[in-house]
């Protein structure tokens, strides 16, 4: 259960992003602040959240978003999580220049540092706890963990996705390389929540089966259908059961948040 937990706190700090510029409305902006509340069965496992501020990196002016996930309650007793992402992109191209991964899960620690330099077309990958260092071919369009879904929230149209296509991406987080991380549009689907009835566009993101996940579609992602485009709810079928991770809380959003009236 600790890996499967942590895993889907990783998945929420990549997908609580994701949106689009519909009639070219900016969807985010410096302040969001979005939490999640991680269930697995009956038990309110963990919380996680996402905050954008504005940083600096080498004299140039970014985004910084910060998440965080950690277990509460009574999960907290039988296994501790905390996991600490950030990314450092530009506020005009969207381009990654620096990527964190600090996380401790029950004993098991990762403290990673990427930076990019679109100069050479190299990305060095700094692996602090083990003292290594790896160095990546890039390209210009290369993202890092969460800066890819800026990306889409900046530059895709969702009104124009057809149902069954896919999003493509070239990713880099880790020190397996560089990799394509695939999204599909599956369709609209009003949804129940704390707020109350919300229209939102379902996704299943290609993932890996076996270990952890049943099927490579165990994934599904709800984002609201509305110019924030926030995730609303994440479940994943997976091999010891099913998890689920809800929208518990949210500020400064940059439009409206749409709720339907009954």
């Amino acid at each position: 259960m600790k890996k499967v937990n942590s895993y889907l706190i990783a998945l929420l700090l990549i997908f609580t992003t994701i949106a689009s510029a519909q009639e070219k409305k900016e969807s985010f902006e410096t302040g969001e602040w979005l939490k999640f509340r991680i269930h697995y069965g009956i038990f309110n496992a963990s919380i996680a959240t996402l905050h954008i501020t504005n940083d600096k990196v080498d004299g140039k002016n970014v985004y910084r978003v910060r998440g965080e996930g950690k277990t509460t309650g009574l999960a907290k007793a039988f296994f501790k999580v905390e996991d600490v992402y950030e990314s450092y992109f530009d506020k005009v191209d969207g381009r990654p220049y620096k990527f964190v991964r600090n996380i401790n899960e029950g004993g098991y620690t990762k403290d990673v540092e990427i930076n990019f330099d679109y100069s050479k077309n190299k990305a060095i990958l700094n692996d602090k706890k083990s003292d290594k260092k790896f160095t990546f071919d890039i390209n210009s369009g290369v993202q890092d963990l969460i800066s890819a879904f800026y990306h889409i929230r900046k530059n895709y149209e969702f009104s124009d996705l057809v149902i069954g296509e896919y999003i493509k991406l070239d990713m880099l987080y880790d020190d397996d390389g560089v990799y394509q991380f695939k999204l599909k549009y599956v369709g609209k689907e009003i949804l129940k929540t704390k707020y109350g009835k919300v229209e939102c566009l379902k996704f299943r993101p290609y993932v890996q089966s076996g270990r952890i996940f049943k099927e490579e579609e165990s994934l599904s992602l709800w984002v609201s259908n509305d110019d924030n485009k926030i995730p609303i709810r994440i479940k994943a079928d997976i091999a010891v059961g099913s998890i689920k991770a809800d929208l518990d809380g949210y500020n400064g959003l940059k439009n409206q948040f749409k709720i339907i009236m009954d």
